[in-house]
């Protein structure tokens, strides 16, 4: 199982879901976690006092504020977490928004798993920003929490959208702690004729996954681009998963992240909490 993990609290949306998911989980895995709340700076204030003293004034007032909101959303992650019991960890950081980032991403590499709360497309935060580029740049999983999500995490039925591809296999790759506790697995593939290879072939999965004597069972839909999305999350609901399992897809360059339609459209929709890889 996971032993170290991560759990970037945000500081801009609610706290709930991902301090409710996180503990839940280290509790589950006796996994040491490691919560970071990054309160975020202005970019650029108004010079309305002049010299230097005043300015350095202005933005070391903004820097505290920017702490004290993470510090905010750090107290609701560690009531829970003292509840729970659990080994932890909290860090309050400041900074402006293009280092969060870096920061997240950096202190990801260094945990097995790396938990994050889906985007709010209705809501402009750079809490969203931070979610999504934490995908690209912590070189490992990346679990993400809906917004609606509540109560205890678990992961007992699993479905794995499959289309062969490297980013599916590392994702696969990446959940096996999982998918080795999981009840049953479920092999999700679209248009399997026009997108799988042979030899990546769901068949050729549930051989590989058969290591894990867990129940493999395969479901091929048939769909257009545009409804892959929607059709995924109804599977999911009809079969009643705990999580699904996707390579993430896209690219972040120069500070901007695009998305592959799927993966935007998962992360803008999901019911399901949703194990990424990139």
């Amino acid at each position: 199982m996971y032993r170290n993990i991560l759990v970037l609290v945000p500081t801009e949306l609610s706290a709930r879901p991902v301090s409710d998911g996180s503990i839940s989980l280290a509790a589950a895995c006796q996994a040491e976690l490691e919560a970071i709340a990054i309160g975020y700076e202005a970019s650029s204030i108004p010079m309305a006092a002049e010299g230097g003293a005043a300015v350095a004034s202005i933005y070391e007032i903004e820097r505290q504020r920017a702490l004290e909101r993470a510090e905010g959303s750090l107290r609701v992650f560690e009531a829970q977490a003292k509840n729970a019991g659990i080994s932890y960890r909290c860090r309050a950081i400041s900074a402006l928004p293009g280092e969060a980032a870096d920061i997240g991403g950096a202190a990801a590499r260094l945990h097995d798993l790396t938990i994050v709360s889906q985007p709010e497309r209705d809501r402009d935060t750079f809490d969203n920003n931070l979610a999504q580029e934490i995908l690209f740049e912590a070189g490992g999983p990346v679990l993400f929490i809906p917004y609606m999500f509540k109560g205890a995490f678990t992961a007992k039925r699993i479905g794995i959208c499959w289309d062969g591809s490297r980013l599916a296999a590392r994702a696969v790759h990446d959940a096996m702690p999982f998918l080795k506790a999981a009840d049953a697995v479920t092999v999700i593939t679209v248009n399997e004729d026009e997108n799988v290879a042979s030899e990546a072939s769901p068949t050729h999965l549930a051989r590989y996954l058969a290591q894990t004597g867990v129940p493999v069972r395969l479901t091929s839909l048939k769909m257009d681009d545009s409804e892959i999305q929607a059709g995924i999350l109804s599977l999911a609901a009809d079969e009643s998963l705990d999580l699904l399992v996707m390579g993430g897809y896209g690219h972040s360059r120069l500070k901007e992240t695009v998305l592959g339609g799927v993966t935007r459209d998962m992360l803008r929709a999901m019911t399901t909490p949703t194990l990424m890889s990139h």
